[in-house]
């Protein structure tokens, strides 16, 4: 079977099936996992709330208001009155406990798909650099070549 995938053409072999089989119930295991479960739960505790709701709408409509101001900086005409009600909005949010366990919920799930992905990363090479949001999973204890000290960090500058 050919299959064309990203305008280049593909010949569907045995082995891609198992692949796509595997892939499937990886996917099974994440949705049906404790973590995702959490985070749907958590997501649906804030915005079932409608005073939260609004809350998060008025935070976004600040936050537009403040991406405005921050093109002009201290020489916006509102630039203290918009900093100072970014600050508290932003503030009032994050103590809320709904939005902490959202928040708590988005990260654990987030480190499991890190995980994951150092995973399959790790088992296809170990040369395979993979992309994780927390330090923590992060391996790789050189710079990588990059830091412009000339090999001061004892890189392979």
């Amino acid at each position: 079977m050919i299959v064309k995938k990203r305008g280049l053409f593909m010949k569907m072999t045995s082995e891609w099936v198992m692949i796509l089989d595997e892939v499937d119930q990886l996917n099974d295991l994440i949705l049906n996992s404790d973590v995702h479960r959490q985070l749907v739960d958590a997501t649906e505790a804030v915005y079932s709330n409608p005073s939260l709701v609004q809350k998060i709408t008025e935070f976004n409509k600040t936050k537009d208001l403040y991406e405005d101001v921050q093109r002009f900086g201290k020489y916006h005409p509102d630039y203290t009155q918009i900093m100072k009600l970014i600050r508290t909005q932003k503030r009032e949010l994050d103590m809320d406990e709904t939005i902490s366990a959202l928040k708590v919920a988005e990260n654990e799930f987030q480190d499991l798909l890190d995980e994951i992905g150092i995973i399959i990363g790790k088992t296809i090479s170990e040369a395979v650099k993979v992309p994780v949001s927390n330090p923590f999973f992060q391996t790789d204890t050189g710079c990588g070549g990059s830091c412009g000290t000339g090999g001061g960090c004892s890189c392979s500058a």
